[in-house]
């Protein structure tokens, strides 16, 4: 599968691996994904971004805030709200009794794995990747169509993007009309 990578997708997949082992995760999850594809200015993804007029700063800021609520999303958060639930003061108080990043995973260079699985939610997401490819009628799987399929899925990942008005059209829309 990986043979159809561009340079700049084979990196984001192994930074998403690095990042899912900083944070002593088990699995590389598409949060993961989208944190790993924020890192390259100069990729694909990033100019993308950019035509959108969508901060990757911005987007990195807000999938930070994802991550150490352990995956509520402020959508979440916000109808739990409705329900009297405040998820900020409960991350607060477990977070008081079990240091920060709690919930979000944290550094633990011990227990590092040399090789992390991805998550069913990331195999589905490379799998819509290539999907996408053939719908696009290209021949390189690039960031860009890493960020569309996060895009397209269900999760948190495609929540912090559709925080920054990023979804699937949007994306394939940019990527069609820029033949990326």
């Amino acid at each position: 599968m990986f043979e159809k990578f561009t340079p700049d997708a084979r990196a984001v997949v192994v930074e998403a691996s690095r990042d899912a082992q900083e944070v002593d995760a088990t699995e590389i999850t598409p949060l993961h994904i989208l944190v790993a594809l924020l890192r390259f200015p100069q990729s694909g993804a990033a100019r993308v971004l950019t035509e959108l007029g969508v901060s990757r700063e911005d987007l990195a800021a807000e999938a930070g805030r994802v991550r150490r609520r352990g995956g509520i999303t402020e959508a979440d958060a916000e109808a739990l709200q409705e329900f009297g639930i405040d998820v900020d003061l409960i991350i607060e108080r477990i977070e008081q009794g079990y240091g920060p990043e709690a919930l979000g995973g944290k550094p633990d260079r011990r227990s590092r794995r040399r090789h992390l699985p991805f998550a069913d939610e990331s195999k589905r997401t490379l799998q819509v990747c290539l999907a996408e490819v053939i719908d696009l009628g290209v021949r390189q799987l690039g960031s860009e169509h890493i960020l569309l399929a996060l895009a397209a899925q269900r999760g948190p990942a495609a929540d912090v993007l559709a925080r920054f008005d990023v979804d699937a059209p949007r994306l394939r829309q940019v990527l069609v009309s820029s033949d990326a």
